[in-house]
């Protein structure tokens, strides 16, 4: 009897370009592991929609590895901690050689795999470990000192350094195998107490989803994305980041894409192309730091000085701006999108975050568990980093005296209001230019709040409240 390979998937949910999977599958039959974590799940914030949208992946990914005639496994582990056992009894049930999987890098998960490491050895089962969430992994891209960069510039420029487009083909689908004689398992159903606002069908499941809509991205968005990307009432982006997020289509893949239509160049040519490989890199560069500052997985500013911040407690000014009732259209509707829709756009979360965090003084760690508890793409490495910048308590942030006014920013980036009159249906008669700042319309509009702060005042306040730690 063949000897079988055990492949491990986490959040890689995918069968081309799965390193994991194409090379376990040179050395021999494989079957396939998903771990369902729900309380894990829980413990680190994750909300339904992103729960509801995995499971819809992972079906998706069950269908592609049965048509290989590679089973799914399911194992339902309560926490990370049960984890380990639970692989080694399956790895022993089905007589594997060797555990493969694709590194993570948050602390709870680098635990959770050094423990699996540590059981397997005990037990003499090898393991071969990759790095497919990234296109270069933490550690390879380091400072002429040897240290981690913590600031972008220079890391995209050493990033860029790096890759060698001819190095980046992606890898095709593994070759069919014959069927080991195991069955492929049901996927979980979504634990009880969790709630989906995101429509499924605004969000499907699979690989197949999301090389359709990065095709379509590449073929007509990405030309223009440089000029449209911050324009929320158009479609200027991919979308592709709850795909992204769970691995149902890798940064490789978007990369090679992206040199496809930019004749090989990494840098230069298309201006849209080189402004999606600057975003591409953004992402890189929040793993690198996830893996390299742990703290920052703990809950803990990356600039530790920040902790001491005295974030004010405001429970009712955080129910308005979460419920999108702050009397900034701008920012209530990015709120109702995220409530309706499940995602944000891009712009939109840099605005939300400075409002929270510098006009209401809030902490940023409420928002950034908000948008855990509600994004589609909810990934703690973009989402923390992308909070932690906004709120100036990050690497290379925005400088803390750097505060977004809500109304310039709808001035600028909805000019025509269409976005606002989308998720604020109540301002939609409203012309312009009072739709950006309504308080000052003549008709007192009792339906909508006024300004939940004054926008230039809460600025004063920021800047004094950082400036007194020192900026």
């Amino acid at each position: 009897m063949e000897t079988l390979e055990l492949v491990w998937f986490r959040n890689d949910l995918r069968c081309r370009d799965q390193s994991a999977l194409a090379r376990a599958r040179e050395q021999g039959p494989v079957v396939a592991v998903y771990c369902f974590c729900p309380e894990q799940l829980a413990r680190h914030g994750v909300g339904g929609n992103r729960i509801a949208f995995l499971l819809r992946c992972l079906k998706a990914l069950r269908k592609e590895l049965d048509d290989l005639g590679m089973p799914l496994k399911v194992l339902r582990c309560p926490t990370f901690d049960a984890v380990p056992k639970g692989l080694l009894s399956l790895a022993r049930t089905i007589g594997a050689r060797r555990l493969w999987f694709n590194d993570e890098y948050p602390v709870n998960e680098r635990l959770r795999d050094s423990g699996v490491e540590d059981i397997f050895a005990g037990a003499g089962i090898d393991i071969v470990r990759g790095s497919d969430t990234v296109i270069r992994a933490p550690g390879t891209v380091l400072t002429q000192a040897g240290t981690p960069y913590t600031v972008f510039t220079p890391f995209r420029r050493r990033w860029l350094e790096s890759i060698h487009p001819e190095d980046l083909a992606p890898l095709p689908r593994p070759r069919r195998q014959t069927r080991p004689d195991i069955s492929s398992d049901d996927i979980p159903d979504l634990p009880s107490g969790c709630e989906v606002q995101a429509p499924a069908d605004m969000w499907p499941g699979g690989e197949d989803e999301a090389l359709k809509r990065l095709e379509r991205f590449v073929d007509v968005g990405l030309e223009g994305y440089r000029e449209q990307r911050d324009f929320p009432a158009m479609d200027g982006t991919s979308t592709l980041s709850p795909w992204l997020s769970v691995g149902a289509v890798s940064p490789r893949q978007c990369l090679h894409a992206a040199l496809e239509c930019n004749d090989g160049r990494l840098d230069g040519g298309s201006a849209g192309a080189t402004t999606w490989i600057t975003e591409l890199i953004w992402r890189e560069f929040y793993r690198h730091v996830t893996a390299a500052f742990p703290h920052v997985s703990r809950g803990q500013a990356f600039r530790p000085d920040y902790d001491a911040m005295q974030w004010r407690a405001d429970p009712e000014q955080f129910d308005a701006w979460r419920e999108g009732r702050t009397g900034y259209p701008l920012v209530d509707a990015a709120m109702r999108q995220l409530a309706q829709t499940g995602w944000m756009h891009n712009r939109l979360r840099m605005v939300v975050a400075m409002f929270l965090s510098k006009n209401l003084l809030l902490d940023w760690r409420l928002g950034e568990a908000h948008f855990m508890e509600h994004l589609v793409d909810g990934d703690f490495a973009s989402n923390n980093g992308g909070w932690q910048w906004s709120a100036s308590t990050g690497t290379d942030a925005a400088p803390y005296f750097r505060v977004f006014n809500p109304v310039t920013q709808s001035r600028r980036f909805d000019p025509d209001g269409h976005f606002i009159r989308r998720y604020v249906p109540e301002l939609a008669s409203l012309g312009l230019p009072q739709l950006h700042a309504p308080w000052k319309a003549h008709d007192a509009l009792l339906e909508y709040p006024g300004p939940l702060v004054d926008a230039a005042a809460s600025r004063r306040r920021a800047i004094d409240a950082f400036r007194a730690l020192g900026g």
